[in-house]
């Protein structure tokens, strides 16, 4: 999978056309390319917009397609874009486009952060993924150099997607903006538009996450995956679900089945790998395989089980998985699966494998005092929040290095 050949082969499933886009250069070019290749219309929405090298990038190309004619729409989230200024997305505006935030003030949704991430040219070309638009989610720094080895850069993962599957997320992204700009912050309808969203039930389906006190469907569909599965291959930068999906995953090698998956060994929020530490003990007795990434922090989001994709927005965790508004598209197709195992067979390759062995070492009373703490924070506390809480879980980007 590390061949560029492989990385950039398309996919027919269907009448549509599906690549994934693994680098950050590679990534990077996709978001220019689909803003500037557009010709009457974009529609746009990330949980994260930065005023740094890459925002300002994607928003210069954003204006200049304001400038030739084309009908654009950003909206993104007040919590995870609050970094950036008024006066920064007001030039946007003032080129014409169509702006808003999501949930801008405080109000019964303003916890719920609305974490997806999507870009839509002409209707007819989709990007979809778990990166954000900030330096960090393409390897970019002060210099203006990639850096595909920075620790402090994050690995990701999107895909591209062109045909009439297209329609069906715009159909839901039309839906989402008339909420924006007419309901927003009121959570009563949010609810019943996720709710009623229809999923689809071909070799394709869009499932929604979502507050509710029901499950989601991206929640009813993996717990069905992994009820009826016998091979599960997962990469998600935050795991720490509740113990209904997790004794499914234990229950996988009872039945004969397989689970591998590649969490994060580095990060900027301890609390989140504490969290996802204090489950290694129940995986590994299950006789789960766990890995560490190693070369830089982890923020891919990919689930496989048996013939089944996975790729969105949504973490394997409680927040992803009942709480933030989330977009999982699921792609029941079996080439299609084995290529993208071939990315977490490299993923694997660079990751350092949690023996039982290893984690009782590092499952101390204080350690595990220490997992329970974060385990309960980051299910209750948006990301952007649980940053400031370490735990005594060590640095920032490393945490308990092996034989700690």
């Amino acid at each position: 999978m590390a061949d560029s050949e492989q990385q950039q082969k398309w996919h027919d499933i269907g009448a549509n056309q599906l690549k994934l886009v693994v680098s950050a250069s590679d990534r990077m070019q996709t978001v220019i390319d689909l803003i500037e290749g557009a010709d009457s219309s974009l529609h746009i929405f990330y949980y994260m917009f930065e005023e740094d090298q890459i925002g300002q990038a994607v928003m210069k190309s954003l204006i200049e397609a304001c400038q030739r004619g084309v009908s654009v729409e950003l909206i993104v989230d007040s919590f995870g874009s609050n970094g950036a200024s008024e006066s920064f997305f007001r030039q946007l505006k003032n080129a014409g486009a169509k702006f808003a935030m999501f949930s801008p003030r405080i109000s019964t949704s303003y916890f719920v952060r609305n974490h997806q991430k999507m870009a839509i040219a002409d209707e007819k070309l989709l990007l979809i993924g778990g990166f954000n638009i900030a330096d960090q989610y393409f390897n970019r720094h002060s210099d203006d150099e990639d850096n595909e080895k920075s620790p402090s850069s994050w690995e990701d993962l999107g895909l591209l997607l062109k045909g009439p599957e297209v329609d069906r997320l715009m159909e839901y992204y039309r839906q989402l903006s008339q909420w924006v700009h007419s309901q927003n912050g009121q959570l009563r309808p949010l609810r019943k538009l996720i709710k009623r969203w229809n999923t689809g039930d071909g070799q394709f389906q869009w499932l929604l996450g979502g507050p509710s006190n029901r499950l989601s469907q991206w929640a009813v569909s993996i717990k069905r995956d992994l009820e009826q599965g016998q091979k599960l291959d997962l990469v998600t930068a935050y795991f720490s679900p509740g113990q209904g999906l997790l004794r499914r995953i234990g229950k996988l090698s009872k039945r004969g089945g397989t689970s591998r998956m590649i969490l994060a060994g580095k990060t900027d929020n301890a609390a989140t790998i504490g969290a996802s530490r204090l489950l290694y003990g129940y995986l590994l007795k299950r006789k789960a395989r766990v890995f560490e990434y190693q070369p830089k922090r982890l923020h891919m989001k990919l689930v496989v089980v048996d013939d089944a994709v996975y790729i969105g927005s949504a973490n394997f965790d409680i927040r992803s998985l009942f709480i933030n508004v989330e977009m999982m598209l699921r792609i029941e197709d079996r080439n299609f699966a084995a290529h993208a195992r071939l990315l977490i067979d490299d993923l694997n390759e660079r990751s350092e494998e949690i023996t039982l062995p290893l984690h009782n070492s590092r499952a101390g009373l204080l350690n595990r005092l220490r997992w329970t703490l974060s385990y309960l924070v980051v299910n209750a506390i948006d990301y952007s929040v649980t940053r400031r809480f370490n735990f005594g879980l060590g640095g920032k980007t490393d945490l308990l290095p092996p034989g700690d």
